[in-house]
């Protein structure tokens, strides 16, 4: 059984797959050298995380929540040298980074590469504990924006955010807002092993790639309706979603492995896994992919059918739903999940679901 807390926390039944911080671990503040040099946020593909979804962090966080910010920074300074083991973004971030090294072979010159920012309104007396476990975890990750308890949508913007990964429901709606696309992230027990050589995103279609038009008219007049809808419209494209912009991004880095003939062993593989039947209305959305001259490698109508057991099977590094019950059920089975709250499905009351809406949560 699996229920999200206060603490944006997806607890699932089974076996506890996170690594705890080993209180014996002690680093050393180093500085790795011969990194390449990270791109110019404007030629790069951005990609904003938070640190207590890179890392976990659910100690200091209870101690920032049941004892204040002084206690919290105290914590962390007389622990800076024990590094923070992995939160759920911590994998896709791998996976990145494995990408770029691909792409730097091909394109020595290009810019053209995933840029990762470290996305925090963490206090900056925080910023070495940090900074020592990017370097104990062997991450390239140059560039970070500790806020100090500031909104992060500013900088978001400053450095052309492709996608935004947060804990904290409120700054995530706060991005969508905004035009960015955004997705709030969970802690989970259980997570899937996943390739380190090739970088797996799946996406919903409704609310997700696509706008939320179609959903509407579903919640609406029920599924009848929305059949008819869709057959009299599968020419006219849908409008977009929040992360239309970050799947064209993805295909805009694939294509630079299929100039190098490697289409059928691109390094970026994406996924549609939609609740939309293939027959009755499948035929709309990938009218609508082709209209917008984007490709998804593999698309999955599971005319309603639960997602869990085909993640599990695709084992992405990611997935993107806009409803909480896809995303627990993504996540009982072990995909890292994330909710992307747009569209008419946020308007909807789920029984057991309670986010954690406080603008003060440390980041």
């Amino acid at each position: 059984m699996m229920s999200l807390n206060n603490g944006q926390t997806l607890t699932v039944s089974g076996q506890d797959n996170r690594t705890h911080l080993e209180d014996s671990v002690v680093l050393k503040p180093s500085t790795p050298t011969r990194k390449p040099k990270p791109p110019k946020p404007e030629n790069a593909i951005t990609i904003a995380v938070s640190a207590r979804v890179l890392f976990n962090m659910d100690k200091e966080q209870q101690i920032y929540e049941q004892q204040g910010m002084e206690e919290y920074i105290k914590y962390q300074v007389e622990h800076e040298t024990q590094p923070f083991s992995p939160g759920p973004a911590f994998s896709f971030v791998k996976a990145l980074e494995a990408v770029n090294t691909q792409l730097r072979e091909l394109y020595p010159e290009s810019e053209e590469l995933f840029d990762v920012v470290l996305m925090t309104n963490n206090h900056a007396y925080v910023g070495l504990r940090l900074i020592n476990t990017i370097n104990h975890h062997q991450l390239f990750i140059e560039r970070f924006c500790m806020t100090g308890g500031n909104s992060p949508i500013g900088y978001l913007k400053a450095y052309h955010t492709n996608l935004y990964l947060s804990a904290d429901p409120i700054k995530v709606r706060e991005a969508l807002e905004e035009g960015i696309a955004a997705a709030t992230m969970f802690t989970q027990e259980k997570i899937t092993e996943v390739s380190e050589t090739q970088l797996r995103v799946a996406f919903d279609g409704d609310a997700v790639l696509f706008s939320d038009e179609s959903e509407r008219i579903y919640k609406a007049h029920g599924l009848d309706k929305f059949f008819e809808h869709e057959k009299a419209h599968e020419n006219k494209p849908l409008d977009h979603g929040p992360l239309k912009g970050f799947l064209e991004a993805l295909g805009k880095l694939q294509k630079k492995f299929y100039g190098k003939g490697q289409r059928m062993d691109c390094p970026i593989r994406t996924y549609l896994v939609t609740a939309r039947s293939a027959a009755s209305s499948g035929t709309r959305a990938l009218k609508t992919l082709r209209s917008w001259g984007l490709e998804i490698d593999e698309a999955l109508f599971l005319a309603g059918a639960p997602k869990g057991p085909m993640l599990e099977k695709i084992r992405p590094h990611i997935f993107f739903d806009d409803q909480m019950f896809h995303v627990e059920g993504a996540a009982e089975m072990g995909t890292v999940a994330c909710h992307v709250p747009y569209g008419i499905a946020q308007r909807i009351t789920k029984t057991g679901i309670k986010d954690r809406e406080t603008s003060s949560e440390t980041k």
